[in-house]
């Protein structure tokens, strides 16, 4: 058995749900914030036995794409009189997905 965590942008993690269980795996979902961007975005564990594991990362793939986004970059302007923060707009790439497939030892339902 596996454990699949996703790590994915939260506009994607209700279709990724939905499709992860129309095909029978298990998900736990965990809202988390993500260092970079500071955004929000989901974290999902997907419990998978080992057969299963390319179908999931397949279906993963098919719902979390990679796209750009236009943002602000807050910055701060060194210097005496005068200083403090500036902004500008900046292309970022967001979506897509993290993943980590860790084997599981053992799995209880209690």
């Amino acid at each position: 058995m596996k454990l699949i965590i996703a790590i994915v942008q939260d506009e994607d993690s209700g279709r990724l749900i939905t499709g992860l269980m129309e095909k029978g795996f298990g998900v736990t979902k965990l809202a988390t914030t993500g260092g970079f961007l500071k955004a929000g975005n989901t974290t999902l564990m997907i419990g998978v036995e080992d057969e299963g594991v390319s179908d999931a990362v397949r279906t993963i793939e098919t719902v979390c794409k990679s796209r750009k986004q236009m943002m602000t970059a807050h910055s701060t302007i060194p210097g005496g009189q005068g200083s403090g923060f500036t902004s500008f707009p900046m292309e970022v790439t967001v979506g897509g997905a993290t993943l980590f497939v860790l084997s599981v030892d053992q799995f209880l339902k209690v």
